[in-house]
């Protein structure tokens, strides 16, 4: 077993000590220390490296975030491939920045409220049973909304990333190698994130669907890289062209339906090659036993008052055509009866 001690410490520092400086001096001046593949498991108290900002500390046995609470101004915090299983003990450093956690047992991101000036966090590739997927507890989540703004979550069978909706300044997301499925979960997360410009997803099975990278990056005015691949304004704007287009054709085919559907009103309208409108109608004429379609023009003689006005039968009046219609199909049945 080796501890990370405040001996360790000072001999491997690069810092050299002055004549007649005490260990306690020494130790506050250090502001980087790198214990990284030194087979450390655990680490002590590290209160009085008061000034320390940077520790790597990755590719070692360490399975307890212990005593990192005493180094307040830390900001940058390397704990890769480490045996660690949970997060813990990590709030006092208001002033860490940059986490990287990938590599490890964690199966919960979580811990990290307060922690209000974290711009990166790494956890990619965890080491967890068979079928698990990488969780997020929802009030980490809401304590990064704001300062997030990069955010690694790759090899880690994740299948749903909709609630990262939250994190309204992550401008880089990698999620490679997950179980992500559906184009639409996609496209609503970048509606969300609109000041994501690089996002990179291979590896996923959405990555084969049907005009996956089309759909993302018309959905999205941040979007600079997808998978790696730049996306250019000539790429861009073909497909805005192209989707209006498209648009276009549907409008036209739902008018065109529209006017379809109307067909049967319209079928009792015809036009003459003086091109005055006339309505058909049905009617019945007793003289030759059966129904027939007659211009409105045409049967006004068969009217019972018999001297209907010129002028109202040339003019286009739905109500009265519709009352004339009825009218004589009343009176055609009538003289059916009687016959």
């Amino acid at each position: 077993m080796v501890r990370l001690t405040l001996d360790l410490i000072a001999k491997n520092s690069n810092l050299k000590p002055r004549k007649e400086e005490t260990t306690s001096h020494y130790l506050k001046k250090i502001t980087h220390i790198n214990f990284s593949d030194k087979n450390i498991d655990a680490i002590e108290d590290l209160s009085p490296c008061k000034n320390l900002s940077v520790l790597y500390l990755y590719d070692n046995r360490i399975s307890q975030m212990t005593n990192l609470n005493y180094a307040t101004n830390l900001t940058h915090l390397y704990l890769q491939n480490n045996c660690l299983s949970c997060i813990e003990n990590l709030r006092p450093l208001k002033k860490l920045e940059k986490l990287y956690l990938g590599g490890n047992y964690i199966a919960v991101i979580e811990g990290l409220e307060g922690l209000e000036g974290l711009r990166e966090l790494h956890v990619e590739s965890q080491r967890l049973p068979l079928g698990e997927k990488l969780l997020f507890d929802p009030r980490t989540l809401h304590s990064l909304a704001k300062s997030l703004s990069i955010l690694n979550i790759s090899n880690n069978n994740i299948d749903d990333i909709r609630d990262l909706e939250i994190l309204e300044n992550l401008n880089q997301l990698i999620a490679i190698d997950n179980q992500l499925l559906h184009v639409k979960d996609l496209e609503f997360l970048l509606n969300k994130l609109m000041k994501l410009w690089r996002m990179d997803l291979n590896g996923n099975p959405v990555c084969l669907k049907p005009k996956y990278r089309d759909r993302l990056i018309l959905v999205s005015k941040s979007l600079e890289f997808l998978d790696g691949k730049e996306i250019k304004n000539m790429e861009r704007q073909f497909l805005i062209n192209w989707k209006a287009s498209k648009d276009a054709k549907k409008m036209s085919k739902k008018r065109n339906s529209k006017t379809k559907d109307a067909k049967p009103f319209n079928s009792l309208y015809t036009t003459s090659k003086f091109g005055t409108m006339h309505h058909i109608v049905p009617v019945y004429y007793p003289q030759v036993c059966k129904p027939k379609l007659d211009f409105f023009s045409d049967i006004q003689r068969y009217l019972p008052s018999g001297n209907a006005s010129t002028q109202s039968s040339q003019e286009y009046n739905p109500k009265i055509i519709e009352d004339m219609g009825n009218l004589f199909l009343k009176e055609s049945e009538s003289l059916q009866t009687k016959k």
